[in-house]
């Protein structure tokens, strides 16, 4: 079997999904069909059904667990600058409260945090909206009916 084509980079296309051949029906005459050979298509048939859907759910929800982990780590680096941006709020607390000198240094500190939370903010920003691009696997749940409802169908019409 082969792969499926990854679609170009930041591209909205979904990944084509390999094809599963069904047989070669062979041409029949009416009736000539025994019940066992009849029993042998429909298992082979359903393999190559199932098949198929599991190939196509797998490439839906690998490139979905791509965009959720590339969305995890800007949530990552914001969480990390966050942490480190508070050791230069507490500096600049703690030299706000030396303003009985005259020295301003504790002006450089709060520029200092206020650009790392800008920082953080902005990469807490692009994680959530790399996350938010994350769907379901819409064409194997569409599949998956499709399938239910074709043995559905064939149950109630045996019956």
């Amino acid at each position: 079997m082969t792969r499926p084509e990854q679609p170009a980079s930041g591209s909205s296309t979904p990944p084509v999904v390999p094809s599963i051949p069904l047989n070669a029906e062979p041409v029949r005459q009416e009736g000539d069909a025994s019940v066992g050979s009849l029993v042998k298509e429909v298992t082979t048939h359903v393999s190559t059904l199932v098949r198929a859907e599991v190939e196509l759910a797998k490439t839906e929800i690998t490139a979905e667990v791509k965009k959720g982990v590339q969305g995890s780590v800007f949530f990552v680096v914001a969480g990390v600058v966050a942490l480190f941006s508070l050791f230069f709020f507490f500096i600049a607390v703690s030299e706000a409260f030396n303003l009985i000198w005259p020295s301003q240094q504790w002006a450089g500190y709060a520029v200092t945090f206020g650009l790392m939370i800008l920082f953080a903010g902005l990469m807490g920003l692009l994680g959530y909206l790399k996350v938010r691009k994350i769907k379901a696997p819409e064409r194997t749940i569409e599949s998956a009916k499709e399938s239910v409802a074709v043995f559905s169908r064939g149950r109630s019409d045996a019956a």
